[in-house]
């Protein structure tokens, strides 16, 4: 129960007023995997950011309601110039995007000329604006082969993921150096000894962690391709390394099996890596985003112009 002007209200009270207003609106609600298991149980589709990127550019509806961050309501609106796009917390950002902005990264592509450069979709439209290609952790490696072998190429804004796609198609991309707070996070040495007290579990990781941790893993891949191979494998046994937040979907897809969430350097309640920026949305706030039709996502015409043109490559490419 919480405490709204005054009038106690609770989760059931949210719940069916943001499914009438979603309705009455013709809204829909979009959710990434990282939410608060009880946003992800109202939202219309549930993905990782290729997925949702998709789901938006299809969509009727009049109004799209994103449960992220920043930069992944900024790519909606992109894709939806004309229609209303609301986040229900507009301080969700993202340590990526935060740390890679376009004024600094336009004089850090100056000194690599001739270079292209290929953007993590977790970046601003401002970096998108001026990449020659967008791309997510699903598609990333689709994206990195379709462009010539002897294209020079920058990457950014993550210095793990790129390292690592580097790795796996024998390229040479400069990278930027940045990283994702939640995935830097994971410790090595209490995954090792996790995995010393659980040897039948299978290690599962996003390729935005360190390479020491990517070393010892027996799967690598973007939110979704984590869910398909979890649903496709024999093992029973998990050991998630990525947000936290994966595993109620994982829990809905693959029930019977048992996922244990990778422990961070720092010592926490939950024992796991959560993303504080996914948490800051949450089921009251998204309530009087959908009821006041606020905080609504806003970018300059020209500069979502260009930032749609990139965008547009990798939804083709990714097809």
């Amino acid at each position: 129960m919480t405490t709204n002007n005054g009038v106690m209200t609770d989760n059931n009270f949210y719940h069916k007023e943001i499914k009438r207003l979603l309705k009455e609106k013709n809204a829909l609600l979009l959710a990434h995997c990282y939410q608060d298991k009880a946003i992800q149980d109202l939202a219309d589709f549930v993905g990782d950011s290729l997925e949702l990127a998709r789901k938006a550019a299809r969509t009727e509806a009049s109004i799209i309601v994103f449960a992220g961050v920043y930069f992944m309501a900024e790519t909606a609106k992109i894709l939806n110039p004309d229609k209303k796009v609301l986040l229900p917390d507009l301080s969700a950002g993202c340590s990526l995007a935060d740390h890679c902005q376009p004024e600094e990264f336009a004089g850090f592509r100056a000194r690599y000329p001739g270079h292209q450069v290929v953007s993590y979709i977790n970046t601003s439209a401002g970096i998108k604006a001026i990449s020659d290609y967008v791309c997510t952790s699903s598609n990333a490696e689709v994206v990195i082969r379709s462009i010539p072998e002897d294209q020079p190429l920058i990457f950014a804004p993550d210095k793990n993921l790129g390292s690592y796609l580097n790795k796996i198609t024998g390229r040479n991309m400069i990278l930027w150096e940045g990283s994702c707070i939640v995935h830097e996070a994971f410790s090595l040495e209490k995954l090792i000894q996790l995995y010393q007290k659980c040897p039948e579990a299978r290690i599962v990781v996003h390729p935005e962690s360190e390479a020491s941790v990517l070393r010892i893993a027996h799967f690598i891949g973007s939110t979704s391709q984590i869910r398909k191979y979890i649903r496709e494998s024999k093992a029973t046994s998990f050991i998630i390394g990525t947000e936290a937040g994966i595993i109620h979907q994982l829990e809905r897809e693959a029930s019977g099996k048992e996922f244990i969430p990778l422990p961070s350097l720092e010592d926490n309640s939950c024992a796991c890596s959560e993303c504080a920026f996914m948490k800051l949305n949450t089921v009251e706030k998204l309530y009087r985003c959908l009821l006041d039709e606020t905080p609504e996502v806003i970018i300059d015409t020209t500069l979502l112009e260009k930032a749609l043109l990139p965008i547009r490559k990798m939804l083709n490419l990714s097809r």
